[in-house]
């Protein structure tokens, strides 16, 4: 059937209708704590929604379907470690970020190891979430080529280029407040595919129902005890809760948005409340999923890719309007992502590394700088997009097992920072250097699944720093230093 004029207007009025909402904001720039931080103004609610729109990216809203129509519901495990990694976060490492004045993760770092420490955690950082971005932006192409008939390169151009000018002039406070605008369109849009959908299959709801009973697709739990299979309710709860404690506590991406908030509490509250938002939409994107394999019940090889299903129903299957509205709900997630992606790899690449290097630089020197970081983090971002055009498979897995493979060390080093007093520069820096050693060789090397990395980078980065801190020596006199200068009160 394809999208019409009406379809292709309600995508453009939402296009040109959120850039200028974000550029509202652009006049209340005036200092990197108003640019990075938002003022640390945001209600807590707000932060909670954009939480919720940083890591929900193309890649969820297409591929999430994608693998219940090829699979079932046992993803929901993981969310739910998702769920109990944001109540650990809350009280393990989300205190230490607010005894001082900090602008991204890796200050923390600093104050408990050195400055070493910190620039290698940053450009880790740096890398690969460069690297898993640039996935997540190459999976804009799929719906917007789709959708629109444009090629891919030019897909992914038109969506970085509308999307890093309200970034670029209004910083985070813009990309915290179009996120609450776009978590409603994306969510509101879904909601409305769900019905569609459900009035399309015959027989409604019970139909769907016996037929993915039957399919084995409402399958939720599976307690088989293998280190294999990759959605187990063990890699699920256990992975899940590393992976997000990683993710959400190390991660300048969602760790910005934590130090926006009023205070610690609030940021709690947005953290936590954040975990029911997922489980819920990931909930409703594995059952538009299931619900389009019944709709179809073709082998999702037909359509190429598991991604290409969901966009390719919208589109060629959906009335007119509800098609411009669902087009423009799988944009709004990825705008937001990406949005969020540049003003954290801004903040870390100024705060991080130019700050460090030019303490005495003014404001306005530091502002500029910051501005042209954003941009230059996009022609990045469409340059390993441009690659990513080569990648095959679920872009949803992909995404994961990039970010995944930088997590463990990163994790690891944090908690030796916060949980014990043994550990020391060196041993920190040779504990991480084992843990990404191991996780590359699981992505490279195994067939263990991605929902294991983190866990066992974490463990071996721990483990082996603590034990290289002890048999080194030497870490006394820090140990006794670090307190009094960085606030971090850590158990003997």
């Amino acid at each position: 059937m394809g999208l019409n004029h009406l379809d292709f207007a309600i995508i453009a009025l939402y296009l040109a209708g959120i850039t200028l909402f974000g550029l509202r904001f652009r006049k209340k720039q005036r200092s990197l704590r108003d640019y990075f931080l938002a003022g640390r103004d945001i209600p807590w609610w707000a932060i909670a929604l954009s939480i919720v729109a940083a890591e929900t990216s193309t890649l969820t809203i297409i591929s999430i379907p994608g693998l219940a129509y090829d699979t079932n519901f046992t993803f929901l495990q993981v969310v739910m470690g998702y769920v109990v990694g944001r109540v650990v976060i809350s009280f393990v490492l989300l205190p230490h970020y607010f005894r001082g004045d900090l602008y991204t993760a890796y200050e923390l770092i600093e104050r408990r190891f050195g400055k070493g420490l910190r620039s290698l955690t940053a450009g880790l950082f740096l890398l690969t979430r460069a690297a898993a971005e640039g996935v997540r932006v190459y999976a804009v192409s799929i719906v917007v080529s789709i959708a629109l008939g444009t090629g891919e390169v030019a897909s992914i151009a038109i969506i970085t280029a509308l999307t890093v000018i309200y970034t670029f002039e209004g910083g985070l406070a813009a990309v915290i407040w179009t996120d609450v605008v776009q978590t409603a369109i994306y969510v509101g849009g879904t909601l409305v595919g769900l019905v569609t959908i459900l009035h399309l299959v015959p027989g409604g709801w019970s139909a769907i129902h016996a037929a993915a009973a039957s399919a084995g697709k409402l399958q939720l739990f599976d307690f088989t005890p293998s280190v294999w299979i990759p959605y187990t309710f063990w890699a699920g709860v256990i992975g899940g809760t590393f992976f997000t404690v990683a993710s959400h506590g190390t991660d300048q991406l969602i760790v910005q948005r934590l130090l926006a908030a009023r205070g610690q509490r609030q940021s709690a509250t947005a953290l936590v409340s954040s975990g029911a938002a997922v489980l819920f939409q990931f909930a409703l994107f594995l059952t538009v999923g299931i619900m389009l394999w019944a709709y179809y019940r073709v082998p999702s090889a037909v359509f190429g890719r598991p991604d290409r299903i969901y966009p390719t129903f919208i589109v060629t299957r959906m009335p007119h309007g509800i098609s411009g509205l669902l087009i423009a709900a799988i944009l709004a997630a990825a705008m937001s992502n990406l949005s969020a992606a540049l003003n954290s790899l801004s903040s870390t690449s100024i705060m991080d590394f130019y700050v460090r290097l030019r303490p005495l630089a003014d404001e306005k020197t530091k502002m500029r700088l910051s501005r042209l970081a954003t941009l230059a983090w996009a022609l990045v971002l469409f340059g390993l997009a441009l690659i990513a055009l080569h990648k095959v498979g679920r872009v949803v897995e992909v995404g994961l097992q990039i970010a995944s493979v930088a997590y463990g060390a990163l994790l690891g080093v944090f908690l030796l920072g916060v949980l014990t007093r043994r550990a020391n520069q060196r041993g920190a820096m040779v504990g991480m250097a084992c843990g990404f050693g191991v996780e590359l060789y699981l992505w490279l090397g195994t067939h263990v699944p991605w929902t294991w990395w983190v866990m066992m980078g974490s463990t071996v980065t721990f483990g082996v720093g603590w034990v290289d801190s002890v048999i080194a020596g030497g870490s006394a006199e820090e140990e006794q230093r670090v307190p009094s200068r960085s606030g971090i009160r850590t158990p003997k």
